[in-house]
């Protein structure tokens, strides 16, 4: 089931006319929540933010806005059969939501980590500051990765610095403080400005500065976060010259956990 320009269907197809822009050149915009407290209004479902991400992306485009009241009602009805909606807005305000269940690994990965693969320079993302249809370098980039047994990919620029996951944005601790990659050049994740703030009121230090190829080795852990899998920490990164290891059970992630619990 899902939800489509007003309406909800049961099907698992969704009839697009052969020149729509979304079908042949990805031209939607989306944005993926997890609902927490089974509210939309929840602090941790951000609602509000996520909807000023497509907002900010639809004027940037010149694109139609939504029916923000349907996309709303949408998405109430969506999530009573889901805890994890994907809200797509065509070019011309069409709007379509998904939803899905968590992975069913989730709570072993937020304790144990993951191993991740440096990717290729070329699958940097296109129009990386909005959250577009057309991700296909993420998506390679994420395949080419599980093709190698790992769970992740990193982006990497032309000079080699990291720069974000397939489906998340970078985390490190190092010196005392957390690191983060600047917002150039990355999609930076409404989890990843909540983390900073959440932080900043705690008195911590975040430095967002290039994670080059001499820092990310002296990081003693690192981690991804997003809007639906929370904190993951990433054990091994593979690369072309080797693996770094960190470590996933680091005490200070619980630092990152206790906005959830806050």
């Amino acid at each position: 089931m899902f939800w489509y320009n007003g309406k909800i269907i049961e099907s698992e197809t969704l009839e697009l006319a052969i020149d729509d822009p979304g079908l042949l050149y990805g031209a939607t915009v989306f944005t993926t929540l997890r609902v927490y407290d089974n509210s939309l209004d929840s602090g941790l479902t951000n609602w509000l933010s996520h909807c000023d991400r497509l907002k900010f992306s639809l004027e940037t485009f010149g694109w139609q806005q939504p029916d923000w009241k349907r996309l709303r009602q949408g998405a109430e009805v969506i999530m009573a059969h889901f805890p994890i909606l994907r809200i797509t807005i065509f070019s011309d305000g069409r709007e379509w939501i998904t939803g899905r269940l968590l992975i069913p690994d989730l709570t072993f990965k937020q304790k144990y980590g993951i191993d991740c693969v440096l990717s290729l320079p070329e699958y940097y993302r296109s129009l990386p500051i909005h959250k577009t249809g057309n991700y296909l370098s993420a998506w390679l980039a994420k395949n080419s990765a599980q093709k190698l047994n790992a769970q992740e990919a990193i982006l990497v620029s032309k000079a080699g610095n990291w720069l974000e996951t397939s489906t998340g944005n970078l985390w490190g601790w190092f010196d005392g403080c957390w690191w983060t990659p600047p917002k150039e050049g990355i999609l930076p994740g409404i989890m990843r400005e909540q983390l900073i703030n959440y932080l900043h009121t705690q008195q911590q230090v975040v430095r967002e500065e290039p994670w080059t190829p001499e820092l990310v080795k002296k990081f003693e852990a690192i981690a991804y976060s997003n809007c639906v899998v929370e904190i993951i920490p990433i054990h091994t990164v593979i690369q072309p010259t080797g693996k770094l290891e960190y470590d996933p059970r680091h005490p200070i992630f619980q630092q990152l956990r206790e906005l959830y619990l806050a």
